[in-house]
């Protein structure tokens, strides 16, 4: 068994919901035993999960937390003598029966392939997708990101993808398998789409492969609601609090096996 494949799974006991539930299960066995402990333990796991459930908390997590990226400009493309729009796939929906069972890209795919083919046509650039089956998806039938993609950008937006790469599990593999591919044909000034709260690895990983890379971030991590639904626990702070905690994590893993 590949090592990569136990990443979905650490990650999920090292974030939010799973984290701060185990830690109140601890609480509450201590408290058990009657140590005092415990029900602190508990409270502060509780009062933890509430503030990560906030969509207010991933905001100020994802302004202080991460480094930031502006949205970019057809001008700054021209500017750095950008040669291609590169996507980074997030994900598939595996059976879609809506569509007769084929896979449909996940909501975060989705998003970043609209705007990665609104940048193609209005700068004029080529378009580049890498993407093959995530960790997560490890052992599911379905197709490939890149596969997904390709057939969506031609059915719903009418264009096709110059280049594709349908093999990568994650972030370092899309930038060191995508590389080939463009560097063969001479591309090697790219902006990248991805997620803003994505943004800060996957330049990273691109530029260790070789890359110029301008940023091109999109599904930035903003206000919302009203302030008084922000500071409310929901599914969706959850989500976008895990988000940009993941991104940390990853950031701090990448760092330690760099040395």
């Amino acid at each position: 068994m590949e090592l990569g494949v136990l990443k979905p799974l650490l990650t999920s006991l090292a974030m939010p919901p799973l984290a701060p539930l185990l830690l109140a299960l601890l609480g509450m066995l201590l408290a058990w035993r009657r140590k005092r402990g415990g029900l602190v333990l508990v409270a502060l796991s509780l009062a933890a999960l509430w503030l990560l459930s906030c969509h207010g908390t991933a905001v100020w997590l994802a302004r202080h937390a991460l480094p930031q990226f502006d949205a970019v400009t057809t001008a700054q493309l021209k500017a750095n003598q950008v040669q291609a729009v590169v996507i980074l796939g997030g994900g598939v929906l595996p059976d879609a029966p809506e569509y007769g069972g084929a896979s449909q890209p996940s909501p975060v795919t989705a998003a970043r392939l609209r705007y990665g083919i609104w940048l193609a046509r209005q700068s004029g650039l080529p378009l580049a997708f890498s993407g093959g089956i995530g960790w997560a998806a490890d052992g599911m039938p379905t197709a490939s990101e890149a596969e997904v993609a390709a057939r969506v950008a031609q059915q719903a937006f009418g264009f096709a993808l110059r280049w594709s790469e349908a093999v990568s599990r994650d972030t370092d593999g899309n930038a060191r398998l995508l590389a080939p591919v463009l560097m063969r044909e001479g591309v090697q000034r790219i902006a990248l789409v991805t997620d803003a709260w994505h943004m800060p690895r996957s330049v990273a990983a691109f530029e260790r492969a070789g890359f110029v890379v301008t940023p091109a971030p999109m599904g930035f991590t903003r206000p919302i609601e009203s302030t008084l639904l922000e500071w409310l626990p929901s599914a969706q702070g959850l989500l976008a609090s895990r988000q940009v905690l993941r991104e940390c994590l990853g950031r701090a893993v990448g760092r330690f096996t760099l040395m």
